[in-house]
């Protein structure tokens, strides 16, 4: 007889139910009509590239465990079809509030859909250890106050509301580790959590296509699009290079590493997130691809030896590694080239104004990622509540817990 697993039956279809009811009465009373919506039919263009990066190639991306291809596919599409009209009515509400304006049409959809990318990310690192409805409880939690850590950056710190949304990787992956940090740690002897040659086939496809539909992403919003296009392009090229000449040079007999080309591929464009639009010469650009690169193999190396097992990290994509550290990069990048243009355009005469502007820019993304680290350490405790009912650590990684496999008289 095929092993027993818990039915869903009982929680998510209700709960799906209650939170699409919602959404949808205030959609009603809050949305205008599509016919006195405007936008310009390139943007649409640019937003289908977004769209395509986010739904289809990261969720290729996180199907790296060898026995949970389903749920890595499914529920992330799950999570962003309804995290973006969640985004959507948070934007609204902060309009309505007066903390930040915006109106709807195709520029707050994609927002929202950028939105979730931080979501997305998090749900990397808790990949396989939590259930639907404690995933939709932590996509609605990140979402709020992602937000809300953007509102603070736009009306204290000044930030350009444009650049507050390319955090999302800094907010996303930080709060995915604090989130996972609070979980039970599988048995050592456990193998589901396993990739196998066909699982990292399918998930260098996702990186493959988030790859191509990155530029579109770092300048869907960017005033200078082009230069935006040109410097991600340039960075995620010299990145992808990087990645193939540093896997062959670290590993034991000089091979190439899938892993590493998994990650490290994509640190150029995540670098170039909060300086692809504020950079003038393409060399910049290539440099931080590189340097992106490297952070990201020798971060991988270190982090998984040396901090995640004394800290009780359990990142089952390598979120860290793969976003945060480049996005730490990219974040201190971005403050360097703002001063350095703010001084040689002053010749360096005010520096009390310089260091008001360092102060700002690193209290910025300071703060993204404090507010990540502490309120996900806070929606861990909450998702490991009774009323969710976590799965134990024996079902972790599993599809069959979530998942009808008729042809399977046993288990895999």
């Amino acid at each position: 007889m095929p092993p027993r697993y818990r039915s869903s039956r009982c929680r998510l279809p209700w709960l799906l139910l209650l939170l699409q009811a919602l959404l949808l009465g205030r959609a009603f009373f809050a949305f205008p009509g599509a016919r006195v919506l405007y936008f310009p039919s390139e943007l649409y263009l640019v937003f289908q590239d977004v769209n395509h990066m986010v739904i289809f190639g990261f969720g290729f991306f996180l199907m790296v465990l060898r026995r949970y291809g389903f749920s890595s596919t499914g529920f992330n599409f799950l999570l962003i079809v309804l995290g973006v009209q969640c985004s959507v009515l948070v934007q609204d509400l902060l309009d309505l509030l007066n903390i930040q304006p915006s109106e709807f049409g195709m520029e707050s959809l994609a927002r929202a859909v950028m939105s979730m990318t931080a979501v997305v990310i998090s749900t990397g690192a808790v990949l396989g250890k939590a259930n639907p409805v404690q995933l939709i409880v932590m996509s609605l939690l990140e979402l709020i106050i992602f937000h809300v850590s953007r509102c603070i950056n736009i009306t204290i710190l000044q930030v350009p509301e444009n650049l507050t949304l390319m955090h999302v990787h800094l907010f996303g992956a930080y709060f995915g580790l604090a989130v996972t940090s609070r979980f039970p740690e599988p048995p050592p002897g456990l193998d589901k959590n396993r990739s196998t040659p066909k699982s990292e086939l399918f998930s260098v496809l996702g990186t493959l296509f988030v790859w191509m539909f990155w530029p579109s992403f770092n300048s869907i919003l960017a005033e200078s699009r082009w230069q935006a296009v040109l410097n991600t392009y340039l960075a995620l090229a010299v990145s992808a290079v990087a990645a193939f000449m540093l896997s062959a040079l670290t590993s034991k007999d000089g091979k190439f590493r899938m892993a590493h080309i998994h990650s490290a591929v994509l640190a150029g464009g995540v670098t170039m997130s909060s300086t692809a639009e504020i950079i003038q010469h393409p060399w910049i650009a290539m440099i931080l691809g590189l340097l992106g690169s490297v952070i990201c193999i020798l971060g991988s190396h270190c982090l998984q030896r040396c901090f995640n097992p004394p800290l009780k990290l359990q990142d089952t994509s390598g979120v860290h590694f793969t976003f945060g550290l480049p996005a730490v990069l990219g974040a201190v990048a971005a403050v360097l080239l703002c001063v350095v243009e703010q001084g040689m355009v002053e010749e360096w005469r005010d520096l009390p104004s310089l260091g008001y502007l360092i102060f700002f820019e690193v209290g910025a993304f300071c703060q993204t990622i404090s507010t990540a680290l502490i309120t996900g350490l806070i929606t861990g405790f909450i998702l490991n509540i009774k009323l969710l009912k976590a799965v134990h650590v024996s079902k972790y990684f599993d599809d069959q817990f979530y998942w009808e496999f008729p042809h399977l008289s046993v288990g895999f």
